[in-house]
């Protein structure tokens, strides 16, 4: 047999053979891709998931008493029936108006306060003491003061939240200004950096990511504060839905009000990482 009667292997050399290799290559890619990213779900998400499944068990097969700790399946339907019926979003919106109005009143007031009393020693020595008391002092301990000079209106309930949040944002805002190296002070001053110029290319760059543990801290809290204050004397708001949903027993209803704080939570959380590694791209060690 001559060579021109051999026959060529079908798909060995080919544009066919070409064609299935490549396939069979962009299958095998797929399922690697495919394989990693549920790996990396479970071995992240996995307790999560396996703590939502345990629940959803214990409940449905009566292990537990479902009146109490109803399944996780009745939460979510309370929840979305909440959201797409709008009964939820206005408690959302009056909640986030008060959280947003304190939290954004306490940035105002501790950053400035907190980057000048961590340059002036003068004005530590002075208010060290009553940043000390009032920092040990609970604001829900002061709540009731702060209704009784207030009312029960919007003013007292923010102000708690503003009160509560202000001390973490002002401690660590100061801590930031005290922690940069003192050598990048001293380099700056040699080579004739006014105070002005020392302040905005060494103090508040060294400073920021401090102040940024001091937001995130002070988001927790304003939410912690938010539950308490609208569980008293208040017609709106998460936190009073989660008293209301509770003195009615609507159970799954005040689970899912739950649920939405701890989202609002989560999300305030990851927007303020997000803009932390944005300006902050020379401290983050992933860069």
């Amino acid at each position: 047999m001559t060579l021109q009667h051999m026959e060529r292997p079908v798909g060995i050399g080919t544009h066919e053979g070409t064609e299935r290799v490549g396939a069979g290559g962009l299958g095998m890619d797929f399922q690697r891709l495919t394989v990693r990213t549920t790996v990396r779900i479970i071995s992240r998400y996995g307790v999560l998931l396996g703590f939502l499944a345990l629940w959803q068990a214990a409940a449905s097969s009566g292990w537990v008493n479902a009146a109490v700790l109803p399944p996780v399946d009745m939460i979510v339907a309370a929840l979305w029936k909440g959201l797409a019926g709008g009964s939820l979003l206005g408690d959302i919106a009056i909640s986030l108006q008060r959280a947003g109005l304190a939290f954004a009143a306490a940035v105002i007031v501790a950053i400035p306060l907190g980057l000048m009393i961590g340059q002036v020693r003068a004005v530590e020595t002075a208010l060290d003491p009553i940043l000390q008391l009032f920092r040990q002092t609970s604001a829900l301990a002061l709540y009731p003061v702060f209704i009784l000079l207030m009312g029960l209106g919007e003013a007292s309930k923010v102000f708690v939240i503003f009160w509560a949040t202000l001390f973490p944002l002002l401690l660590n805002t100061i801590s930031g200004v005290k922690e940069v190296d003192p050598k990048l002070l001293e380099m700056a001053r040699v080579y004739g950096a006014r105070r002005l110029t020392v302040f905005r290319r060494v103090v508040l760059p060294g400073a920021v990511p401090s102040i940024f543990v001091g937001l995130r801290l002070g988001a927790t809290t304003a939410l912690l504060l938010l539950i308490a204050s609208e569980m008293i004397g208040a017609n709106k708001g998460i936190g009073f839905q989660v008293m209301n949903a509770q003195y009615n027993f609507q159970i799954p209803l005040m689970f899912a009000a739950i649920v939405i704080l701890a989202a609002l939570g989560l999300i305030a959380n990851q927007v303020l990482v997000s803009l932390q590694r944005r300006l902050c791209r020379w401290n983050d060690p992933a860069s």
